[in-house]
């Protein structure tokens, strides 16, 4: 099981946070703190960390997705992450533009995890599902 507190953002409000570690072109593990997203099916990254983790856009089909920030350029593609000592490969959107938010969505992370939201305590729990 790993406990992660809610962070307040740039507003002062408390947001559900994770530390999602992902592996760079180097082999080496970086830490970025995307918002956990229940209503994204996808998680979303923005252009600098995938050039950070080796990403490369040339021959990839870039898609247009929607959604609360309206529509961004992505291309979809996997990389390899880690949330506490649990390593997977996660699908994600690779945005094609820097400003947007990084999230953590549904797919791949929401199959390999429980994730409990303890709102009134500031806490969220993720421990792994059984298969």
């Amino acid at each position: 099981m790993i406990v992660f507190e809610y962070r307040a953002d740039k507003f002062g409000q408390k947001r559900p946070l994770v530390d999602l570690h992902l592996k760079t072109r180097s082999g080496e593990w970086t830490t970025i703190h995307p918002f956990i997203d229940s209503g994204a099916d996808v998680s979303l990254i923005p252009l600098s960390i995938g050039h950070l983790v080796g990403l490369s856009s040339i021959g990839k089909k870039v898609r247009r997705i929607g959604g609360i920030s309206g529509g961004i350029p992505v291309i979809y593609t996997t990389i390899w992450t880690k949330i506490g000592k649990t390593e997977l490969q996660a699908e994600v959107a690779w945005a094609q533009i820097e400003n947007v938010p990084t999230l953590l969505g549904r797919r791949d992370f929401f199959d390999k995890f429980h994730i409990t939201f303890k709102q009134n305590e500031g806490k969220i729990i993720f421990s792994i599902a059984a298969n």
